[in-house]
């Protein structure tokens, strides 16, 4: 009996700290939420960080509406995308509504001759944010070897997807300190078939992301990988936002709250309780769900466009 004791207490003082052990995780748990989504750090960004703000792929959805976030917040901005109307036009809007400054450069990120002229571009410019949002995607689920142009498709999406990110935080972090937002994907957070390129290159704007936090954070730049699941943009097809689905200018708002707190973030609430659930699936019924999803989106375009 009296050795029993000993043994009884011995699991009293395991369950004791295990309880709080288990307590302490979830208050903490609680506080970061809090303190990311409730309170955010949005008074931090702004003209503090540097006088202009960068942003890719900026005439339309993520990209577009962090421009005008980052202008509305105090910052000069620079616009970077192809089509120099759609550049104008965005760079008036701007202007007019935020009454900041612009420039624009019209470059194809597709083409791997177009650094020194962005390099020319940005020289003299004191930058506090560079917002790395250009890509492309898929037109549909497919499998690897039916891609349409599959060749032309490689290329393309490897260079506007991955060296992009690279090359222009090349230009930016040589030139001035700030914050680095690398637009990543749900998609880079797990393999999804059928969309297998787009997964593979975001999953490289993830990795790429936090090593680089890591190497420069000391040095006063925040590197930091966003992870946004579907939000409703010409590049998602969506038209009509949910709260699943945001509109950019809801997901920027609250994605611009997480920078200098999170360096690797979903961006808004929903999306990461989303990612928070799928991350713990068992693999196999991830990606048989993915799988299943996909197949139904080709299916559905493809007899979409042979009736058309």
């Amino acid at each position: 009996m009296e050795s029993a004791l000993p043994a009884a207490g011995f699991l009293y003082w395991v369950g004791a700290g295990t309880v709080a052990y288990l307590a302490l995780r979830i208050s903490y748990s609680l506080f970061t939420a809090l303190r990311v989504w409730g309170v955010g750090n949005e008074a931090g960004v702004g003209p503090g960080l540097g006088e202009w703000a960068v942003v890719t792929g900026s005439t339309d959805g993520i990209g577009k509406s962090y421009a005008e976030e980052l202008a509305k917040h105090g910052m000069k901005v620079v616009l970077i995308s192809r089509s120099k109307d759609k550049l104008d036009q965005v760079s008036s809007e701007i202007k007019e509504k935020f009454k900041v400054e612009t420039r624009t450069i019209a470059v194809d990120f597709a083409s791997e001759d177009i650094y020194d002229k962005i390099k020319t571009a940005l020289a003299g410019l004191e930058i506090g944010i560079l917002v790395n949002n250009v890509g492309m995607s898929y037109e549909y689920p497919e499998y690897f070897l039916d891609v349409p142009d599959l060749d032309n498709v490689i290329k393309k999406m490897i260079n506007i997807n991955i060296l992009s990110v690279c090359k222009v935080s090349i230009l930016v972090i040589k030139i001035s300190k700030g914050a680095i937002l690398n637009i990543s994907s749900g998609s880079g957070m797990l393999p999804v078939p059928l969309l297998t390129i787009y997964s593979a290159t975001k999953t490289f704007v993830d990795f790429f992301s936090q090593c680089l936090h890591e190497e420069y954070r000391s040095k006063g730049v925040f590197v930091q990988s966003v992870l946004p699941y579907f939000v409703a943009t010409k590049l998602a097809k969506i038209r009509k936002p949910t709260l699943d689905k945001p509109s950019p200018e809801t997901f920027v708002k609250s994605a611009i709250k997480t920078v200098g707190l999170q360096s690797r973030t979903n961006g808004y609430l929903i999306h990461a309780l989303m990612g928070s659930i799928i991350s713990n699936l068992p693999s196999w019924i991830y990606l048989k769900i993915v799988m299943n999803m996909n197949k139904s989106t080709r299916a559905h375009y493809l007899k979409k466009t042979k009736k058309n």
